[in-house]
């Protein structure tokens, strides 16, 4: 199944059959993430009155969640989503339920939390790597698969923008665990509207015929690129989030404002992304990878030097300008680098990249905060993105011994698909 045409637009997408019904079923349960957290946290912070306690949680939570990614999306590949995720999303669904219904009152044991965390953590189905492997499955068109990615990275950012405005929402009339159930029953209904959709059950399982043969993939150089500029966004990222914070005080802002500074990042960034899915680009991902890394660490730069709030929300904005194309070229590299039938492992190790960058950006900042000027350390996290450009750029010019896998990785529309398709490393 395929839609093209001589300059296919976003609106192409969803004349692919089911496209539409499939992509809302997996934003429906991608919604899950963007509530999770803060309910986490929020129902943590209640029910044990620790703030340290919450945010151990929360650390254990999102380390559970984000390197086990590769391995759960093994799983998608090997099995398929349909024998994989509904068990994933039930468990998951059930973890997060149980925990709501643990921390519901004040006083709830701290042990049985965290427990309770780590193993739903453990759990979270890889929406965001299958929907995307999808994608790659049932569009051909190089540019309408582009626009693809492009629209979902731009939506998963709204979904995250909008996602604490709706626990909010939720805990003006119930207790923050209301919002966690919320999120379980968004996670399961999404998965099984998602896996129940022709799209889906379509997708052949590939990766079994190669496990069963004693074939593995392990990524190879070709996945080195994406993986590493999207570390690098990742920990600029986590580090800007805890800068904003620290700028809005130490300027005598109250706490408000950081939100709408980060929310001219987030536009920025599906502007960004919007404008890169509709561009008809000439050079391949390999070369402009690269090139959306640097000027995302130049921006950044300029933010260091920003003399008030207006100047660093533009600054900030024309960051985020950056991000989302350069996260979508991530995905789009890691694709083509993919043997078929490993396509959502491959999305899985860009998305384990970004969200570890993320934690790991905003640990450095809060060590750094307080020991040296918010300037340097915004050039800090500038200096981040643009040493992944630079990783890239070498790891580019660098000659691979799989052709095959440095041609996709150029740019070179994938080849066909067959049965015998030998797997690298």
């Amino acid at each position: 199944m395929s839609a093209s045409s001589s300059r296919p637009s976003y609106a192409a997408l969803f004349l692919v059959p089911h496209a539409r019904r499939t992509f809302v079923a997996a934003m429906t349960g991608r919604l899950s993430y963007g509530v999770v957290s803060l309910a986490m946290m929020l129902t943590t912070a209640r029910a044990t009155g620790s703030y340290a306690v919450a945010g151990t949680v929360m650390a254990l939570f999102g380390a559970m969640s984000v390197f086990l990614s590769p391995a759960r999306a093994a799983l998608i590949d090997r099995y398929g989503a349909r024998r994989a995720l509904i068990p994933m999303a039930s468990l998951y669904a059930g973890l997060l339920t149980a925990f709501a219904a643990t921390a519901w009152r004040p006083g709830a044991p701290v042990p049985a939390i965290g427990a309770l965390a780590v193993a739903a953590g453990a759990c979270t189905p890889p929406l965001g790597p299958t929907m995307r492997a999808v994608w790659g499955e049932v569009v051909q068109d190089e540019r309408l698969l582009q626009r693809a990615y492009s629209l979902d990275g731009v939506v998963e950012e709204i979904l995250f923008v909008s996602g604490p405005l709706l626990v909010g929402a939720v805990v003006q009339a119930a207790p923050p665990a209301a919002a966690v159930a919320l999120s379980a029953l968004l996670v399961w209904s999404g998965t099984l509207a998602f896996v129940l959709s022709p799209v889906v059950a379509g997708v052949r399982p590939a990766a079994a015929k190669a496990a069963h043969a004693g074939r593995r993939w392990r990524g190879g150089r070709a996945l080195a690129q994406p993986v590493v500029v999207a570390l690098g966004v990742g920990l600029s990222l986590g580090a800007v989030d805890l800068l904003v914070m620290a700028f809005a005080g130490q300027h005598h802002h109250g706490a408000g404002v950081v939100a709408w500074v980060l929310a001219a990042l987030s536009l920025g960034s599906a502007l960004g992304g919007l404008l890169n899915g509709a561009v008809d680009w000439r050079t391949a991902p390999g070369v402009r990878l690269p090139l959306l890394a640097g000027a995302l660490g130049l921006t950044l730069l300029a933010a260091g030097l920003a003399p008030g709030l207006g100047a660093l929300t533009a600054a900030v904005a024309c960051a985020g300008f950056f991000v989302s194309p350069a996260l979508t070229t991530s995905y789009l590299m890691a694709d083509a680098a993919a043997p078929p039938g490993f396509r959502t492992q491959a999305g899985a190790w860009v998305n384990t990249a970004v969200n570890a960058g993320s934690s790991g950006g905003a640990a450095g900042a809060g060590l750094l905060v307080g020991r040296l000027s918010l300037g340097l350390c915004f050039a800090l996290s500038g200096t981040l993105a643009l040493a992944a450009a630079l990783v890239c750029v070498r790891n580019a010019r660098t000659p691979r011994p799989d052709a095959d896998a440095g041609r996709r990785a150029a740019g070179v529309a994938r080849p066909a698909e067959t049965d015998g398709a030998q797997l690298p490393g």
